[in-house]
C-alpha cells in the first residue's frame, strides 16, 4: 500500500518555495513522455499544468516530488534535487495522490498522525494541535472516527488533503484533485486549495483536467501535450490563446456528424 510521501525541513521559518525544471526528458523503455521542459513556478503561486491523458502531467508531478529519476535534465527545489535526502529534510513538501491513498484500516485521525508519529517530526503534542487544526480546517472533525470506506469520495479528498497539511508544507502538489466528483463538491475542493495557499503560505502545483479549477484559482497555467509545453501563462492569456490544439481541448465541439473518434480508430 502507497504512504503519502511527505516530508518536513529541519527548524526555521516555512516559506513557500520555488521549483525549476530544466530540459527535463523522461523516458520509459523506449518510450520518450517528457520532452525537453523547461518550467519555472514561483515561490507561492497556484501553478496548475493541464493536458489531455497521456501527455505526462503525472509523470512530471512525480519528477518535481523527486519519487522518479529523470533520463535527462533536472527539477530543483530551492535550487536542490528533490531526489536526495537533504532536501526532503530540508523542505516540507506533500503529494496529495489522485486516489487519495488513505490506509484502509486506520481511523480518519490515525490516518493524519500516522507519518509525523512513525517518524517523530515533532512532539506528540505538537502533532496532536495540527491534526486538530486540518481536521478543522477541511470540516472534517465529525469524521475522526471514520474508516475510509466509511466517507464519501469527497470526503476522501478532503482526508487527504488533510494528511498533507499536517506536515505544513512549503510546496503541495495535487494529482487530480477534483476528479470523480460531482461539480459542487469538486468546486469545495477548488476552493481548499485557493484558501490554502494563503492560510498556509504554500506552493501549490495542481495535475488537472478541470477547466474551471484552472481558470479560477491558478496564477498559472500550463498546457502540457504529447510530452511537451504548447503553454504557460495567466488564466486569461489562456484564454486569449488561439492555438488549434489548445482551443480544442479547452473547449471541445461536439460533432455528431463527425465524431472525433472515427479520427482517433484512424490514426
Amino acid at each position: 500500500m502507497k504512504k503519502n510521501i511527505i516530508h518536513e525541513r529541519s527548524g526555521g521559518e516555512k516559506n513557500p518555495v520555488g521549483v525549476e525544471v530544466a530540459r527535463l526528458s523522461k523516458n520509459f523503455g523506449g518510450q520518450s513522455v517528457l520532452r525537453d521542459l523547461n518550467l519555472s513556478i514561483k515561490p507561492g503561486e497556484i501553478f496548475v499544468i493541464m493536458g489531455p491523458s497521456g501527455s505526462g502531467k503525472s509523470v512530471l508531478l512525480r519528477q518535481i516530488a523527486g519519487l522518479d529519476l529523470p533520463t535527462s535534465g533536472a527539477v530543483r527545489i530551492n535550487n536542490h534535487d528533490p531526489v536526495e535526502p537533504d532536501t526532503r529534510d530540508r523542505f516540507a513538501l506533500a503529494l496529495v495522490f489522485q486516489a487519495g491513498a488513505l490506509f484502509n484500516s486506520l481511523t480518519v485521525d490515525d490516518n493524519l498522525a500516522l507519518y509525523p508519529l512513525e517518524h517523530r517530526l515533532c512532539s506528540r503534542k505538537e502533532i496532536r494541535s495540527r491534526v486538530e487544526r486540518a481536521l478543522k480546517i477541511l470540516s472534517l472533525e465529525n469524521a475522526t472516527k471514520k474508516f475510509p470506506s466509511e466517507l464519501s469520495g469527497g470526503m476522501k479528498k478532503r482526508v487527504a488533503i488533510a494528511r498533507a497539511l499536517v506536515m505544513e508544507p512549503q510546496l503541495l502538489l495535487y494529482d487530480e484533485p477534483t476528479s470523480e466528483l460531482d461539480p459542487v463538491m469538486a468546486a469545495t475542493i477548488t476552493e481548499i486549495i485557493a484558501t490554502l495557499k494563503n492560510e498556509f503560505r504554500v506552493t501549490s502545483v495542481v495535475v488537472s483536467h478541470d477547466r474551471d479549477l484552472a481558470l479560477t484559482i491558478a496564477d498559472r497555467v500550463a498546457i502540457l501535450m504529447k510530452g511537451q509545453l504548447l503553454f504557460v501563462g495567466t488564466p486569461e492569456e489562456l484564454k486569449q490563446n488561439r492555438d488549434p490544439a489548445i482551443v480544442d481541448f479547452m473547449n471541445p465541439q461536439i460533432d455528431l456528424k463527425n465524431p472525433r473518434y472515427l479520427k482517433l480508430e484512424a490514426t
